[in-house]
């Protein structure tokens, strides 16, 4: 199954609730929401910068994390979110082989 990881920053609404009761949300939100949609939740991190939690999810197919990503945007607990499709190393090298067919037929604009 596909690989994704889904980043979120959390509105000030959300953060000021989850300090009046602390909870390992990033993990058992994201598991549930993950199972819901078919797939499951490898992982959760809370993190600092740009956005505030990490999932790592295995899903079934791109409709369903996009569901996911649905869904939360939706429950306006978050401000912005990301999610990025993952690679393992031999499907980056299978592009790059397929790139050089790719770039013979690409002609740029010039």
């Amino acid at each position: 199954m596909p690989l994704y990881m889904y980043q979120a920053a959390y509105t000030p609404e959300s953060w000021a609730a989850q300090l009046k009761n602390p909870q390992n949300r990033a993990e058992t939100v994201g598991r549930a929401i993950c199972e819901a949609a078919g797939g499951k939740c490898l992982g959760a991190w809370y993190c600092f910068g740009e956005y505030d939690l990490m999932i790592i999810a295995e899903m079934p197919n791109a409709e369903s994390m996009a569901a996911v990503a649905l869904a939360v945007a939706a429950g306006g607990a978050v401000k912005s979110a990301t999610t990025t499709v993952l690679m393992s190393g031999a499907e980056g090298v299978a592009a790059m082989q397929k790139a050089a067919t790719v770039a013979n037929a690409y002609k740029p604009a010039r």
